[in-house]
């Protein structure tokens, strides 16, 4: 598998991982080594992690609430799953809110690279720039590179590597 469905119609990605504003003081700092690969990571500031993302945490979920197949609840959880039709994926997540903005967002699952995207919309994204934070290892990585990593997670196994071991 070369991170593309079955059929080989989409690029998919499978993650366990924090979604953040990326600040201007993040910089590239040594790398994660892990089951998928080698991985350059972003050095943070400690302060610069409270920095939410622009957009308002009501705002954002307007715009989660809009996706087909997403269901969002008021706290800031939500579940989206695929069209029965096609691959079968879903993303469970939970955005959390800092004086009434989106603070960072939890993010579990697999899906569509072309649904990711439309999931970074909701939070402001492309306008918005972004990094995310690998759960388990605790480290940051650029959205290019998360997405390399997610790839290759979902070439080592749908579904299997979002489960703890």
């Amino acid at each position: 598998m070369n991170g593309t469905a079955a059929d080989g119609s989409a690029t998919v990605y499978t993650f366990d991982a924090a979604l953040h504003a990326r600040p201007a003081e993040a910089h590239e700092a040594g790398s994660h080594v892990d089951a998928w690969g080698t991985w350059p990571v972003l050095a943070v500031p400690r302060e610069a992690l409270a920095t939410p993302l622009a957009i308002g945490f009501d705002a954002a979920f307007e715009r989660l609430a809009a996706l087909d197949r997403m269901y969002a609840e008021p706290d800031g959880s939500f579940v989206w799953t695929s069209p029965r039709e096609g691959l079968s994926w879903q993303v469970d997540g939970n955005a959390f809110e800092r004086n009434g903005r989106v603070l960072l967002v939890d993010l579990k699952g697999t899906c569509p690279a072309t649904a990711f995207d439309a999931l970074l919309a909701a939070f402001g994204w492309p306008e918005q720039p972004l990094m995310v934070q690998l759960v388990r290892p605790a480290v940051f990585l650029d959205m290019e590179t998360f997405r390399r990593h997610a790839v290759s997670r979902w070439a080592d196994g749908p579904g299997k590597t979002v489960r703890p071991d």
